[in-house]
């Protein structure tokens, strides 16, 4: 049975289920995820749209860019909850909003090119300068 992880906002009005079936995950350092987490970089974990499902909330997202690929806010606190990645067939989750333990864990920093220079990066995950994952 697959194990489906929940998530949410900081101010809980809008929440998912996604299933614990991750294909990748990464952090990102790239100039648009610092700005949109406010971070040095993004972890995120990509899974296959259909097994992502908002709960709640849904209504009062706040969208940046089109229909195949975007950032869902959530419009009450801005919290930034996925990215619609791919063409729109992959959701990259912002790991910061899951409630639950994934499985996963990022396997490398990716976009290191254009890292914040105020960040050192102190682990021993693989860095690359651009994206390199599937």
């Amino acid at each position: 049975m697959v194990r489906l992880l929940t998530g949410k906002c900081f101010c809980g009005q809008v929440r998912y289920e996604v299933a614990d079936e991750f294909v990748y995950a990464a952090n990102c350092h790239c100039s648009n995820c610092r700005r949109t987490t406010g971070s040095a970089f993004k972890p995120f974990a990509g899974i296959e749209r259909d097994k992502f499902r908002l709960t709640a909330g849904d209504d009062g997202l706040l969208i940046y860019g089109d229909a195949s690929g975007h950032d869902a806010h959530c419009g009450q606190c801005g919290s930034l909850l996925y990215s619609l990645v791919r063409e729109g067939a992959y959701v990259h989750v912002a790991m910061g909003t899951l409630a639950d333990a994934p499985s996963i864990r990022p396997t490398a920093h990716i976009f290191v090119g254009s890292k914040a220079k105020w960040f050192t990066i102190t682990d021993d995950l693989p860095q690359y300068d651009g994206h390199v994952l599937g």
